[in-house]
């Protein structure tokens, strides 16, 4: 497994370092407003006075990174009785996957002092949840897939009744293991942490854009603002809950944690921008998950409201955005959440 890790990663790290050099030429000799107002070549002009020394090396971090959280999974979640139950857990948690939400919590957490055993187990919670939400996802009352990362989903090897118990599981040992697990950091910082994960994933976050998604499928008018309700909901409130996790826990203050809530506000539906293009681009081969399906499923996507043109171009701004948040920080401790900003925008899968 590890191994598919690391080829996995190291396609992902070249596909960084050429996504790096397509930002910079899509930035030159623009003179675009971001959102709230500020030049984006200011904003480009500002990151250039500053340059990353030592050079950020993206490929050995994220390898770093994924090794530390596929060790921390593997070894918070082990083969116990009832044997079925874990081993459906362990199935899908992993099955490989790209470790962006634990990346970015470890990052984060960083960018204040932090340190990564501190932001671990936050990060193995948010990675736990969204392998939860995945196994939900692909379940025949939901998106009834039978492809993910690559295998078939956790139902169709274990069976609908148990890929939802192993759901469940994972969901309620997120938080046990956050509350038990973590160290270096104070208990008010620990309950923080868990209100904050709770609130992503509840009814007013992941949950709601489940539902709204659900029952907005075959609606004749869905709306840009209705669409960015359901995705900043179903996408990118556990994407901010991983990015404001590891801010808490290293240390960062209410106007720090804020700026980068709102960097992650933007990635987070950067995420999903970029999903909806991939599934009308790529096929299923290229993506580990089924290619098309929320074309069958008549789901409204960016694509499909904005066409793919324009969808690109709000995936541009939307890292242009997140970027100018971690304007205000050192560059060379912001760096991991720039590349993986950059990643997000420019995957092919």
């Amino acid at each position: 497994m590890f191994v598919y890790i690391c080829v996995n990663y190291n396609k992902m790290s070249l596909l960084i370092s050429n996504s790096l050099t397509t930002l910079i030429s899509l930035g030159a000799g623009r003179q675009r407003q971001s959102r709230s107002g500020h030049p984006i070549s200011s904003i480009l002009a500002k990151q250039d006075q500053n340059p990353i020394s030592p050079p950020f090396d993206f490929n050995r971090y994220t390898l770093e990174k994924a090794d530390s959280v596929n060790r921390a999974l593997a070894a918070a979640v082990e083969m116990k009785e009832p044997l079925k139950i874990h081993e459906s857990m362990r199935y899908s948690l992993l099955a490989g996957g790209k470790r962006v939400r634990p990346m970015l919590c470890i990052a984060a957490c960083e960018l204040f002092g932090g340190d990564e055993p501190t932001a671990l187990p936050a990060a193995c919670a948010v990675e736990m949840i969204h392998t939860m939400s995945l196994m939900h996802d692909d379940l025949p009352c939901m998106d009834n897939d039978a492809l993910r990362r690559g295998k078939p989903t956790n139902h169709r090897v274990f069976g609908e009744e148990t890929a939802v118990l192993a759901g469940d599981a994972l969901l309620s040992f997120a938080f046990e293991h956050v509350a038990l697990a973590t160290r270096g950091a104070s208990p008010e910082k620990v309950v923080r942490v868990l209100g904050e994960l709770a609130r992503a994933i509840g009814a007013e976050g992941l949950v709601a854009g489940q539902v709204v998604d659900i029952c907005s499928e075959g609606m004749a008018e869905v709306g840009l603002e209705h669409l960015e309700f359901i995705h900043h909901h179903k996408t990118a409130a556990l994407l901010e809950g991983s990015v404001v996790l590891g801010a808490i826990l290293g240390g960062g203050d209410e106007e720090e944690v804020g700026k980068l809530r709102k960097f992650a506000k933007c990635i987070g539906l950067l995420f999903q921008v970029v999903d909806d293009i991939l599934d009308v681009t790529k096929s299923s081969a290229e993506l580990g998950k089924t290619a098309g399906k929320d074309l069958v499923a008549d789901k409204t996507t960016y694509p499909k409201l904005l066409g793919i043109d324009k969808s690109r171009e709000l995936a541009e701004e939307l890292n242009r955005e997140a970027q100018e948040q971690l304007s205000h920080f050192h560059p060379h401790k912001a760096a991991p959440l720039i590349a993986l900003a950059n990643y997000i925008a420019y995957r092919d899968n």
